[in-house]
């Protein structure tokens, strides 16, 4: 019997397998996952996970009962092979599984050093699976001297880490400034002056030529001509969507697996949700590498797989730990031309905000939780506050949400 299949067990697959059970669809549902573990969260991985602070069943995004109880078909440790969609069969873990209606919920895999500059020695690690912070934990020894290659926020989560578990640091970032990707320079200034003042040496503008060791990495040559001794490398240099099957199975590729706004692939029996898929969002392409979107996306396409028709309205929101310090963002920076800098309540409170002509694109709120629910309350309403508004110290925060104004 044909049913719904689905193509990835993180957690937009989980998502969308729980979501068409809780709208009702009572035909057969398969989620297929590679890795031999039920879908967990892939975010406590760098943090609560990699402190130790957080145990294995803590991970799980459902109980494990909760698959057999919706009579979800969980296929765990069977990575998929091939599409064939001329007879709507899918090859996993050596079985060809029918589907009326497929779901790609692939994800991302981590970009990797080449083994010519060292990539393939030991010691030297990405995070993104369980398996891969579980191979590691063993390094996160006091005193032993970590290279993180990578300035965004993977790589400065891993280094609030090691420093609380008394490594001895240093990041690199091939770019002028960390989260110069992703941020703006206060964004970037704001977190470098925090780990610099918990002794992580952080070197922008700084690449490197070439990890050394024999079968094992005790070294790295950097850009600069200098040569640093490590223990261990872990390399946090972004991801990349995970689109091969959908390639090979000839279903359209743009920056992801390219979708419409309902969830649409290029074949009609086939959907995609979460970070491997690209979709329409304001006039143009974007593909989201977050938990809300994970969720969000996949749920919206479950109920379309059943029938809903309904487009994707993205709300991007997005945040992370390090220290003892929360961030949260909402709405997407790119494109903008003004910054406006808000002071919150404290020494470490503040907020970034972004405008592109006027209009309020996002927000970043270090240990500002108010800022980042009045920013975010706009944003998703497709309003707009007054930068000048936004600049004036004697406004309270919540008072914004007054001069919203809806943007054309």
């Amino acid at each position: 019997m044909t049913g719904i299949v689905i193509v990835g067990a993180g957690q937009a697959g989980a998502s969308l397998a729980a979501k068409v059970r809780a709208l009702g669809y009572d035909g057969p549902v398969t989620l297929i996952g590679e890795e031999p573990a039920p879908p967990y969260q892939r975010p406590p991985l760098s943090k609560g996970y990699l402190l130790r602070e957080m145990d294995l069943e803590r991970l799980y995004l459902r109980a494990p009962s909760f698959w057999k109880e919706n009579e979800v078909n969980l296929k765990l440790g069977a990575p998929v092979t091939s599409i064939h969609r001329s007879t709507k069969t899918v090859r996993a873990g050596g079985e060809s599984i029918l589907y009326d209606k497929l779901a790609l919920t692939t994800g991302s895999r981590p970009r990797r050093m080449p083994a010519r500059a060292g990539g393939d020695l030991k010691g030297v690690y990405t995070i993104r699976t369980l398996a891969d912070v579980d191979a590691m934990a063993a390094e996160f020894q006091s005193r032993r001297r970590l290279l993180i290659i990578g300035g965004g926020y993977l790589g400065l989560e891993v280094a609030a880490v090691g420093v609380k578990l008394g490594l001895e640091l240093t990041l690199i970032e091939m770019g002028p400034r960390i989260l110069q990707r992703v941020a703006a320079p206060q964004t970037s200034d704001y977190f470098r002056n925090l780990h610099f003042s918990h002794s992580v040496n952080i070197l922008e503008n700084t690449g490197f030529d070439c990890l050394t060791g024999s079968g094992r990495v005790s070294g790295a040559v950097l850009s600069n001509g200098m040569k640093i001794p490590v223990d261990f490398v872990i390399v946090a240099i972004g991801v990349t969507p995970r689109t091969s099957i959908a390639e090979e199975a000839h279903i359209e590729i743009e920056n992801g697996i390219r979708t419409d706004g309902q969830g649409r692939t290029s074949d009609p029996s086939i959907w995609s949700a979460g970070e491997c898929a690209s979709f329409p969002y304001e006039g143009r392409r974007v593909r989201l590498e977050s938990v809300g979107n994970a969720i969000d996306h996949a749920e919206l396409v479950a109920g379309n797989m059943l029938g809903a028709s309904e487009n994707y309205k993205a709300k991007p929101w997005f945040w992370s730990d390090q220290y003892d310090v929360k961030l949260q963002i909402a709405g997407l920076n790119t494109g903008y031309d003004r910054i406006v800098e808000r002071k919150g309540d404290h020494e470490r409170s503040r907020s970034i905000w972004y405008y592109e002509g006027g209009r309020l694109l996002a927000i970043d709120a270090m240990n500002d939780a108010r800022a980042y629910m009045v920013g975010k309350r706009i944003i998703d309403a497709g309003q707009t506050v007054a930068p000048e508004h936004l600049a004036d110290p004697s406004k309270d925060v919540k008072s914004l949400l007054l001069e919203a104004t809806k943007t054309s």
